[in-house]
Order: C-alpha cells, then sequence, then structure tokens
C-alpha cells in the first residue's frame, strides 16, 4: 500500500489507516475475535496505521488493538492515541457505558487538557496497548478547552517530540475552523479531521486545508463516509449522517453521487476514498473496520479505479466545489 509521510516528520502512514473506535464497541458489541480478525487482516492488506484513544470503549479499542498488534515488527508500523479523556473508576457504574459504545461502565471519562494529564493518559495508554511507545498523539476534542490545550497540552506533547518520544504530534476534532487555528497558531505536525471534509462536505477546505498548505502541514481524514451514508452503494434503510439519522435532502444528495458514480461504472465508497486522498495535504485516510469482511471491503473500494470523468461531472451537477482538489 502506498504510503505518504507527516510534513515536517519521519512519520510514515499508510495511505488507509485503520480507525479502531468500532473494536471498542462503538454502537454495537464486537468480539474479540472480530477484532483481532479485523487487524489481521488489514495487516494481510499492507495496512499499517492504527489509530485509537482511551475514549473508544473506555480502553476496550486500545486493549484490544494492543493485543492483535502483539508480536508485529514495532518498527513496522505506526499507532496513534488521544490524549484529553482520563479514565478514573466510576462512582456509579450503571453497567453501559452513555457515550455510544457498547461497553460496561466501571469507569468513566474525565476531560483533562493538563500537562499531568497528558503524562498520566499517555502512560495508561501504553499499559493498556503493551506498546513500548506511541508514534503520533493527538489532542482529542478540545473544542471547549483551547486555553489549556494550547497553554499545557501541546506544549507537554512538543516537549516529548523534541525528545524523540513521539514522532509527530496533532489535534484531532469533528469542527474545522479550530483545527485552521491549531495549525495556525500551534506546533502541531498533523491534524485529525473528522467528517468534514467528504463526498458531501467541502466547507474545510477554505479553512483547515488552505490554512495546511499555507504553514506546510499535513492532514489526516477521517470520517470519510459521514457516519455510514457513503458507506454503501446507495444510502440504505435508517442511513445516518454526522451521527445521526439523515435528513431527506442529505439523502437525495448522496443519490445523485450514486447516479453519476454507477455511470462512470463505479462507487461511492471507492469515490469517498479517492476524493480527500486527492488534496495535496491529505496525507491518510482513516476507516472504521470492525471484521475482516469489512476491511476487504474497504480495501477493494480503495483499490477500485474511479475514472477522471466522474469528478467534472460532479462539478458540473454542483455536487463538488470547483476548487476541490481531485484525482488526475
Amino acid at each position: 500500500m502506498r504510503t505518504r509521510v507527516v510534513n515536517g516528520t519521519s512519520v510514515s502512514l499508510t495511505e488507509i489507516g485503520f480507525g479502531a473506535a468500532v473494536i471498542g464497541n462503538l454502537y454495537q458489541e464486537t468480539s474479540d475475535q472480530d477484532a483481532e480478525e479485523a487487524v489481521e487482516a488489514a495487516w494481510q492488506a499492507g495496512i499499517r496505521y492504527f489509530d485509537t484513544a482511551p475514549h473508544y470503549g473506555l480502553g476496550l479499542s486500545e486493549r484490544r488493538l494492543g493485543q492483535a498488534l502483539k508480536g508485529l515488527a514495532r518498527s513496522e508500523f505506526v499507532v496513534s492515541s488521544k490524549v484529553g479523556r482520563l479514565l478514573v473508576p466510576n462512582p456509579h457504574p450503571t453497567g453501559r457505558d452513555n457515550e455510544g459504545f457498547a461497553a460496561p461502565d466501571e469507569l468513566r471519562r474525565q476531560l483533562d487538557y493538563s500537562r499531568n494529564g497528558v503524562l498520566r493518559s499517555i502512560d495508561s495508554t501504553l499499559t493498556r496497548t503493551g506498546l513500548d511507545r506511541l508514534d503520533v498523539v493527538y489532542v482529542h476534542d478540545p473544542d471547549d478547552h483551547w486555553q489549556q490545550a494550547v497553554e499545557e497540552a501541546i506544549p507537554t506533547l512538543a516537549d516529548l517530540r523534541s525528545q524523540g518520544v513521539l514522532g509527530a504530534i496533532g489535534v484531532g476534532m469533528n469542527q474545522s475552523p479550530m483545527l485552521a487555528r491549531f495549525l495556525r497558531e500551534t506546533p502541531v505536525d498533523v491534524v485529525m479531521l473528522a467528517g468534514r471534509y467528504t463526498l458531501l462536505e467541502q466547507d474545510a477546505l477554505a479553512d483547515v486545508l488552505a490554512t495546511a498548505a499555507s504553514v506546510n502541514k499535513s492532514v489526516v481524514a477521517v470520517g470519510v463516509f459521514n457516519s455510514g451514508i457513503l458507506a454503501q452503494p446507495r444510502p440504505g434503510p435508517g442511513a445516518k449522517y454526522d451521527y445521526e439519522d439523515a435528513a431527506p435532502e442529505v439523502i437525495a444528495r448522496a443519490n445523485e453521487i450514486a447516479d453519476i458514480c454507477e455511470q462512470h461504472g463505479t462507487s461511492i465508497p471507492a469515490a469517498a476514498i479517492a476524493f480527500p486522498l486527492a488534496h495535496p495535504r491529505v496525507v491518510n485516510v482513516t476507516l472504521g473496520m470492525r471484521s475482516a469482511a469489512e476491511v476487504q471491503r474497504n480495501v477493494n473500494a480503495y483499490n477500485r479505479e474511479v475514472p477522471p470523468g466522474l469528478w467534472s461531472d460532479l462539478r458540473a451537477s454542483g455536487l463538488l466545489r470547483p476548487d476541490a482538489p481531485t484525482p488526475a
């Protein structure tokens, strides 16, 4: 699989990454066996970048990912995790997490973007994964914590980077305006842009991607299927968009894209993966993959030919911004 380098660093990412939120039981339970088989299938397909976070299943994702990678040559893969949510004992467990993961809630999340919180979080992640180091660490969802993130979390990560403990540092969010600020005003190397640069949304061109180009930094695109509506050749019943039921106008737009994809002999998932990778600042598209079958489906979509005429027809139909880069 092709790789791209996070600008200004020695960190190289495969163009497709394994998003481990789903093996943390995002929305539904996944068995230990399915999780391990998904990671194994990703490895066999050439994927060498794996992204996780304490938030995902209250540590379950990190534990499962570490177990699945155990025994593989550490120099051959890249792992990223996140800071900003410490996992602490829950004094009032109900038996099930209430933040979207089908996991027990003996632990709870405690937002903490302080220097001490960052160091504690990284130590805990290394313990859960069993890894000797993390390659990339992102500040996770600091939407309401800008000040502490820029005054404590990012300087702490920058110190670790300067010591050679981390290869790259960044911020991951579901919004683009603040990510653009982090790119302009802090020493991050890369941002993880979730759901804001896709076939259905391209406004991040004007802030995150334009800023990344101006300061010569990199972007990892996640959520390119927009919560699943672009994960199938056509949106099905109960299609989700941005974590909620898709509105009729969004479903109609996705069907318009599907019509044009079919005319060109390709599919929405293939186009959804190829589109962000056409931007010179995007170094990776990370996809959630719950099973070996989902890995194979996504890798097939990545490898599927997307005819150049598709992009001009999408532009002509008003479905892509005129200034959006597209594959040659």
